[in-house]
C-alpha cells in the first residue's frame, strides 16, 4: 500500500452472538425469543445475550433474568457454553482471513479487517462486506453487521450507530461525512461514552458528538482538568479524537499475543462467606489459578493485589489493595501468604460476596532468587507436575483438600470459562 493511500477498514460485529449461536444449534427456537443467561442460584442470573425477538419485548443485555422473564414470560433461557462460542468465533475469524491477513480480534464477537490490499481481488468494500455476511451466515448461522471506513474508530462507530440498525447490516462512514452524519448524534452514542460520561458531558454543556468535536482541544483539556483533575489530559484527547473521527492505529493481528500488564481472577461467591476458614479456601483457589496462569505464560510477579466486596448488596463495603513482594515469584504458597496478609489487614469482617487476586509487574521466570529457608527447586518441580496433570486431565483432576469442603469452588469453576459454563 502506497504511503498516504486511504485505507479501507471493516468492523464486523456478530449480531446477538451467544443467542445467535444457540438459535443456529436449535432450529426449533428460530421464531422464539431466546436469551443466554447464567445460573440464578449461583448469583449469575444476568442476561448475557438476547436475540432480536427477545429484544423486541424489552429484554436487554446485563439485566437480571427475573426482570427479563417479567417482560417476556415465554423467553427461552439457555445456559452459556463459552467454549463453543469461542470455537465458533475462531471459525468466523478463519472466514475473515480468507479476505485479508490483517484481522484484529477486538472481542469474541467483533473483529477489525483491513481490506485495502484486497479490493482488486474481491471487489469494492460493499461487495466484500456482503460476501462476508453470506459466508458467515451459511457456515455458522450467525448474522454479521459491518461498518466501513478509513480507520478503526469510524468503522466501529459506523457499526454501532448505523449498521446495527439498517436492513442490510452494512454502513459506510467516510471522513468527509463525519460532520454531516456523526456530529449531529447524541454524545451518548460515541464510542467510549457510557451513561456516567454522558452526564459529565451534559454538565459541561455538551450534548452531541459535534459539541465535543468542535471544542478546541486545549479548551476541552481545561474543562476536563476542572472536572476530573490534573491527570485527565489523555482522556480529553481520546474523547476529542474520537469525536473528530481521528485514528491512526493499524489493524494488528495477534493483538492479544503481547505480554499482559496483569493477570488476575475474580470470583462471585454462591453465598456470603463469613468464616475466615471459608475465605481462606477461596483466596487459595484464586491464588492457585493466578499463579498457574503466570507459570503457563512464563512470568513471575512482584506486585500482588487483593480485592473484596462484602454484603449487604444495597450498601456493600470492600477494598482493593496491593503490595510489593520481596522477590518476583509465581509460587502459589509464597503468593498466598502475601494475599492473606493483605486481605486480613483490610477486611472489615463483613460477609464476603466477591473476592479477587491479581499479579502484576512481571519478569521472566527463567531466573529466580534462591532463599535459605525454602527449597525453590523442589517447589517449582512439584508445581510443574501438578500443572501438567491439570493441563492433561482438566483443572479438577487434582485439587487441594480444602477445595473439597462446602466452601470450595475449584471443581465448579473447572466447568467454566470466564465465569460461565463451557
Amino acid at each position: 500500500m502506497s504511503k498516504g493511500k486511504e485505507r479501507t477498514i471493516l468492523l464486523a460485529d456478530c449480531q446477538s452472538f451467544y443467542a445467535s449461536v444457540e438459535k443456529a444449534d436449535h432450529p426449533g427456537c428460530r421464531d422464539k425469543p431466546v436469551a443466554v443467561a447464567g445460573d440464578p442460584a449461583m448469583r449469575s442470573g444476568i442476561i448475557l445475550a438476547a436475540c432480536p425477538i427477545a429484544k423486541s419485548y424489552g429484554v436487554s443485555t446485563a439485566e437480571r433474568l427475573g426482570e427479563a422473564l417479567k417482560k417476556c414470560p415465554d423467553l427461552v433461557v439457555m445456559r452459556p457454553r463459552m467454549q463453543h462460542y469461542i470455537d465458533v468465533s475462531l471459525m468466523i475469524t478463519k472466514i475473515y482471513e480468507e479476505f485479508t491477513d490483517l484481522v484484529e480480534v477486538f472481542s469474541i464477537d467483533e473483529q477489525f479487517l483491513d481490506v485495502t490490499a484486497s479490493l482488486p481481488i474481491f471487489g469494492d468494500p460493499d461487495t466484500i462486506a456482503q460476501t462476508i455476511q453470506r459466508k458467515v451466515l451459511q457456515q455458522t448461522g450467525v448474522k454479521v453487521r459491518i461498518g466501513i471506513s478509513s480507520n478503526k474508530i469510524l468503522a466501529k462507530i459506523a457499526t454501532d450507530i448505523w449498521a446495527k440498525k439498517n436492513a442490510t447490516g452494512i454502513y459506510t462512514l467516510r471522513p468527509p461525512a463525519v460532520e454531516a452524519n456523526m456530529w449531529e448524534q447524541p454524545v451518548s452514542k460515541m464510542f467510549g461514552v457510557g451513561s456516567r460520561m454522558t452526564a459529565h458531558f451534559a454538565r459541561l454543556g455538551m450534548y452531541t458528538i459535534g459539541d465535543v468535536a468542535r471544542t478546541p482541544l486545549p479548551v476541552l483539556k481545561d474543562k476536563f482538568r476542572a472536572r476530573f483533575g490534573k491527570q485527565s489530559d489523555i482522556h480529553a484527547e481520546v474523547m476529542w479524537r474520537t469525536a473528530n473521527g481521528l485514528d491512526d492505529s493499524p489493524v494488528t493481528p495477534g493483538t492479544f499475543d503481547t505480554p499482559p500488564k496483569s493477570i488476575g481472577h475474580m470470583m462471585t461467591l454462591p453465598r456470603d462467606y463469613a468464616e475466615s476458614s471459608e475465605v481462606d479456601t477461596i483466596l487459595l483457589e484464586l491464588t492457585e489459578e493466578v499463579c498457574r496462569d503466570c507459570r503457563r505464560k512464563g512470568y513471575m510477579a512482584s506486585i500482588v493485589t487483593v480485592s473484596c466486596m462484602c454484603s449487604p448488596f444495597d450498601a456493600p463495603t470492600g477494598f482493593s489493595r496491593q503490595m510489593k513482594m520481596p522477590d518476583p515469584t509465581n509460587h502459589t504458597g509464597t503468593v498466598f501468604q502475601a494475599v492473606k496478609k493483605l486481605f486480613y489487614k483490610f477486611w472489615d469482617t463483613m460477609p464476603v460476596r466477591r473476592a479477587g487476586v491479581m499479579l502484576s509487574q512481571f519478569v521472566n521466570d527463567d531466573t529466580y532468587q534462591l532463599t535459605l529457608f525454602e527449597d525453590q527447586i523442589k517447589a517449582r518441580a512439584l508445581e510443574k507436575v501438578t500443572d501438567s496433570i491439570k493441563d492433561r486431565f482438566g483443572n479438577s483432576a487434582i485439587v487441594r483438600a480444602s477445595s473439597l469442603t462446602a466452601a470450595g469452588q475449584a471443581q465448579n469453576r473447572a466447568l467454566k470459562i470466564g465465569g460461565h459454563y463451557k
